[in-house]
């Protein structure tokens, strides 16, 4: 393992100007509402003893199907939406290319023999891609911010848009300091054609290594001329959906997490059931569950967060588009809804 991919935390003048942030308490980031990491009456020993268990069902029991699109080649006049499992997505919207938590490593760890990809998962590569844009980047976890992938797509990426302090990991792995934007929640910033995006709370944490809470995790807005999607990173279920929601809303789609739950830690990840109410609460037209179908993060079946998804939507009469790895996903005209996790 390089020392390299644990990244650098802020420092010097960098911190000291996110420390005005009322965000940051003390030495480090707060989310808005208390948040442990875990029950007080939650046993370590337990969820390990569950980990080393292994669910039979926590990885597909075949290669999953996916459609390689041509994303260099995208002609859609209407936001088209690329998903590459877990959270990493593409959009094309207005002639412009953003990219969001991209991890195209094979692994969602400092290490590659751990958090391994799903076969079939990692059909897409930092060649596939075209000139990005924005490369919209929410928290600094291996599983959203990927070194390795990153520093490949380094020569394609205009600009950056990311979290408060994530720019110190960005500038230490070779980036420009001038093509990042680092955003505060509530925080908005214009981009070309009319577009902008707006960094939003969510309930999470931060940490590559030992120490947490010393960048910020956000969710975040993109409004364009026609329409506005929410753009959901990792977050428990809280107030601040409702919030987003009022300020903000009514959205055209809500991209948000759905998988890596447990009742362990209840407030750091939604249960899918909370993934539907929160697409209520943000007045949003069409749920898309990401947050799933490429790694084992937590101890549940590869499959039970769309699963349980689509029958709270059901039960709350939520529109959920469920495309296949590459599939896309375009506005007002084409909403995939298949079980493609069934085999």
């Amino acid at each position: 393992m390089s020392l390299k991919v644990t990244g650098k935390n802020p420092s010097g003048k960098h911190l000291e100007e996110i420390k005005r942030s009322s965000n940051y308490k003390k030495d480090g980031f707060e989310n808005l509402s208390a948040t442990p990491m875990t029950l007080q009456d939650s046993s370590y020993y337990e969820v390990l003893k569950k980990y080393l268990k292994k669910n039979p069902d926590a990885k597909p029991s075949a290669t999953l199907p996916s459609v390689k699109t041509d994303l260099k080649n995208l002609q859609s006049d209407k936001p088209t939406i690329i998903w590459f499992g877990h959270s990493s997505y593409f959009i094309k919207s207005s002639g412009k290319n953003f990219l969001i938590d991209p991890v195209f490593s094979g692994h969602a760890a400092p290490v590659s023999c751990m958090v391994r990809a799903f076969d079939g998962a990692d059909v897409y590569t930092p060649d596939d891609f075209p000139e990005i844009d924005y490369l919209v980047l929410t928290h600094d976890h291996y599983d959203h911010l990927d070194y390795k992938t990153i520093s490949k797509l380094n020569p394609k990426v205009k600009n950056i848009l990311c979290s408060l302090g994530m720019a110190s990991h960005l500038i230490y792995w070779g980036f420009n300091e001038n093509s990042i934007t680092e955003l505060d929640w509530w925080q908005t910033n214009e981009l070309d054609d009319g577009m902008q995006i707006t960094a939003t709370p969510a309930r999470h944490f931060s940490g590559r290594g030992i120490k947490r809470f010393k960048t910020l995790w956000s969710s975040f807005i993109l409004k364009t001329a026609s329409h506005n999607l929410f753009l959901g990173g990792d977050s428990g279920y809280d107030s601040h959906f409702k919030e987003i929601g009022k300020k903000y809303g009514p959205f055209d789609i809500a991209l948000l997490e759905s998988g890596q739950y447990n009742t362990a830690w209840p407030f750091i990840h939604m249960m899918p059931e909370e993934t539907v109410q929160a697409c209520v609460d943000l007045e949003a037209a069409v749920l898309m569950p990401v947050h799933w179908s490429k790694f084992t993060l937590a101890l549940h079946a590869w499959n039970e967060p769309v699963k349980r998804v689509l029958e709270k939507a059901r039960e709350l009469n939520v529109r959920v588009t469920t495309p296949m790895i590459g599939e896309p996903v375009i506005l007002d005209q084409s909403y995939p809804n298949t079980r493609w996790w069934e085999f």
